[in-house]
């Protein structure tokens, strides 16, 4: 809903946009979620096509090693080769060779019942020999045969990786841990195993792996080996081993390419069978469906950005001027549009505006002149107002000061401070004066009221005032409004703060007492007043007086305010512009 209020508000370029772009874009999302459900659909298909026939070639290696390691015991238990291991040194030569030769018989029928078996050897070393299918070693190697002696029951963990080379062998007697009297080896043909796994990738290129978890061997199907891939590979069978995920698939990243990992365990080799494909060759057929999707997208900006110009040269560029136009009229700035267009809407739009702004210019003079005579009137009734009381007041302490001999230097003094006031106050020649003039001014009045009230109310002038023009008559009044509604009739020490504070762009003017004569509820009455001061049509004076004049001179945003002064009494802020 936020989004459609929004809209709402926003120009008509805006709006026309996004309606051609609504009717665009779901166009351009219903074929990217046809190209992409195609794409999942295709790529699930493959991960559970190499998922079976990774289950299909695991389970074959399987049984081949379960095979292998059930008939193993039968060949162990082979009598020439029990007779051989036992009395092989006491025996004739003739009988001897017989023996090996029959030994070799059975051993190569093993060899050959498996394609995945490379060699079978029976290591003797009562006579220091390995006997193999088809041949014998003249000396037995100690270190090949410790390493082929096995430390775990066969069926737990059949295999021993010694040199890169596999084994599934079988020593006799089973229950000796060392010095068996022989030992049968079978060999199994890496080869053969990492020709089965790569029958797992086929065609789509990749790689295979089947990596032990215990003892950290590893076949690969062959081709192009990538260390670092098969080394991402392993970290990614022991990251499944981890979470004891037997199988599945999982997207990876390798140099900077995706790839579709499939992974199966199997418990009988305690390995994982780990394939990882490229993306890329899984969903090549769809590469053209993608590249026409992003020539249409193409177009599609094209035709986007074809539209924007025409909406921008014949629509928008002609409405923004019209918009500008009376954004400047908003501003006072009543300037007539250059007509560059024939007869169409916005050349009859330009014209009628033109027409508009002609009346407005006549009217407006008018009512400024009439604004300007209104803030004269205003001022001039200000000056006509003097308190008679002021004046009577005046006059009776320049006759008591007259009349004491030592006051006649402060009579003297007092008589120049009325001259000045009334000078100040009946010149009407200036509508704005400087701010300190307006300043020394108020000045004067307080010397005046000195005089008149003693030590009784003590005033402090604070801050320092700019060079400014203000409107005459603002701050005194201001003053006088303390001394005759705060101070004038207060019994205790009367206090009277004037100072000031200046932003960027503000100038405030703070008068501030301790009169106790306003409650909140009349302060803040007398600030509704001042804030609808405009809407009053009866005779205004002091402050409202000189609210309306500045609020005329610099804006609804200036003039006075009022609120509760820290002294205790009543503060009024005087806000000017200094712009």
């Amino acid at each position: 809903m936020k989004s459609v209020f929004f809209m709402h508000d926003s120009s008509i370029f805006k709006k026309i946009m996004a309606a051609f772009l609504a009717a665009l874009l779901p166009l351009m999302a219903i074929t990217w979620t046809i190209n992409e459900k195609g794409a999942e659909n295709i790529r699930n298909e493959i991960t559970e096509s190499v998922l079976n026939t990774t289950r299909f070639y695991m389970d074959s290696l399987d049984k081949e090693a379960d095979r292998i390691s059930r008939y193993l015991p039968n060949y162990v238990m082979d009598k020439d080769l029990m007779e051989l291991a036992a009395t092989g040194d006491a025996m004739s030569s003739y009988d001897r060779s017989r023996k090996i030769l029959d030994i070799q018989r059975r051993i190569d029928l093993m060899k050959n019942s498996s394609p995945f078996i490379r060699e079978v050897k029976a290591y003797v070393p009562l006579i220091r020999r390995t006997i193999l299918s088809n041949n014998f070693e003249p000396d037995l190697d100690e270190v090949e045969y410790k390493a082929m002696q096995q430390n775990t029951k066969l069926y737990e963990e059949p295999f021993i990786s010694w040199k890169n080379r596999l084994f599934i062998t079988m020593q006799y007697p089973s229950n000796t841990a060392k010095n068996p009297l022989y030992i049968v080896g079978v060999e199994l043909s890496t080869s053969k195993i990492g020709e089965t796994l790569a029958q797992i990738v086929g065609t789509r290129g990749g790689q295979s792996m089947l990596y032990n978890m215990e003892l950290g061997w590893s076949i690969e199907s062959g081709g192009e080996q990538q260390p670092e891939m098969l080394e991402q590979m392993k970290a990614f069978a022991l990251k499944k081993w981890g979470q004891q995920s037997a199988e599945g698939s999982a997207t990876v990243k390798y140099d900077g390419h995706n790839f579709l990992a499939v992974y199966k365990y199997s418990k009988l080799w305690n390995s994982y069978s780990v394939t990882w494909i490229p993306e890329d060759n899984i969903l090549g057929s769809l590469q053209i469906y993608r590249t026409l999707f992003w020539w249409a997208c193409a177009l599609a900006v094209g035709i986007v950005l074809f539209f924007t110009y025409f909406l921008l040269r014949f629509i928008y560029r002609p409405l923004m001027k019209l918009v500008h136009s009376f954004r400047k009229v908003q501003q006072n700035r009543l300037e007539p549009i250059v007509i560059d267009r024939g007869a169409d809407e916005f050349g009859y739009l330009y014209q009628a505006f033109n027409d508009t702004v002609r009346s407005l210019k006549t009217l407006i003079e008018e009512n400024y002149e009439q604004q300007i005579r209104n803030q004269r009137s205003e001022l001039k009734r200000l000056q006509s107002q003097i308190n008679p009381h002021f004046l009577y007041n005046c006059f009776f302490v320049l006759c008591r000061l007259i009349r004491s001999d030592s006051q006649k230097e402060k009579a003297y003094q007092f008589c120049l401070y009325i001259g000045q006031y009334f000078r100040f106050i009946t010149r009407n020649d200036e509508d704005e004066i400087p701010l300190d003039l307006e300043v020394e001014h108020s000045r004067t009045y307080v010397e005046m009221q000195s005089i008149c009230y003693g030590e009784r109310i003590q005033v402090l002038f604070d801050g320092e005032y700019p060079a400014m023009l203000v409107p005459r008559l603002i701050l005194q009044p201001i003053i006088e409004n303390a001394y005759k509604h705060a101070l004038g009739n207060m019994l205790q020490l009367g206090e009277l703060w004037i100072h000031t504070k200046q932003t960027e762009q503000d100038f405030s003017i703070y008068v501030e007492d301790n009169g106790q004569g306003m409650t909140d509820q009349e302060i803040e009455l007398l600030q509704k007043k001042l804030r609808y001061s405009t809407n009053q049509l009866e005779e205004t004076t002091g402050m409202l007086n000189v609210h309306r004049r500045i609020q005329l001179r610099y804006g609804a945003e200036y003039g006075l305010t009022v609120s509760r002064s820290e002294l205790g009494g009543l503060q009024v802020r005087i806000k000017l512009s200094i712009s």
